[in-house]
């Protein structure tokens, strides 16, 4: 069973249903975050990537790459909060 924080994306914090990095955390689903548009597998395998990709996607306007799954009530600053420890 995979810890809670596997759940969220390491990039921009966004819950998941499943865990991006698949249940033993070291398979990723090669998936696009709705949020942040990363694919699971590419730019968040290493810290420096997934920091990389948060810095450009916040530079950019922070917007979601699935509009349509953009919560009403949304807050970038207390999702970010989400991201995993190791990737922050």
């Amino acid at each position: 069973m995979p810890s809670d924080e596997a759940y969220y994306c390491r990039v921009c914090g966004l819950r998941l249903d499943e865990p991006p990095w698949g249940a033993d955390g070291r398979t990723p689903l090669y998936e696009h975050c709705p949020c942040c548009g990363v694919e699971f597998g590419y730019q968040d395998a290493t810290r420096t990537g997934a920091k990389r990709f948060r810095a450009e996607w916040l530079a950019s306007g922070a917007r979601w790459d699935d509009p349509a799954r953009k919560p009403p009530d949304w807050d970038v600053t207390q999702q970010l909060e989400s991201v995993p420890e190791a990737f922050r």
